[in-house]
């Protein structure tokens, strides 16, 4: 079955960095478009950043771009973010996405905390 576990997250001050990992199985990884989401309380959820799986083409939401960084590493099923300068607005659950065998799958997400 399908299973992504994100791992990275936790407590960090505005400025700060942290880098999310996503571990995949289930389905042929480097075959797939791979995306993170963030759900902050009381808000819908977002698609912050997205990577294909041939060449590594990157989108990015606009609050976010500049700031961080998707990559992928398909050896190890893997895809990552690299947050930096982050705010307190970037404060939410992070979630990791794949599409695929016809419907949506997601992780458990893993919670970031910007703050003082």
């Amino acid at each position: 079955q399908v299973q992504l576990v994100e791992s990275g997250g936790g407590l960090v001050q505005p400025g700060g960095s942290l880098r999310l990992s996503c571990a995949a199985s289930g389905f042929t990884f480097s075959t797939n478009t791979m995306r993170w989401y963030r759900q902050a309380p009381g808000t819908e959820r977002e698609l912050v950043a997205s990577i294909s799986y041939i060449g590594g083409t990157t989108n990015y939401a606009d609050s976010v771009k500049g700031r961080f960084t998707i990559s992928r590493d398909n050896a190890k099923n893997t895809v990552y973010l690299q947050m930096n300068s982050l705010k307190p607005e970037d404060t939410a659950v992070y979630y990791c996405n794949v599409f695929v065998y016809v419907r949506d799958y997601w992780g458990q997400g893993t919670q970031v905390t910007v703050s003082s």
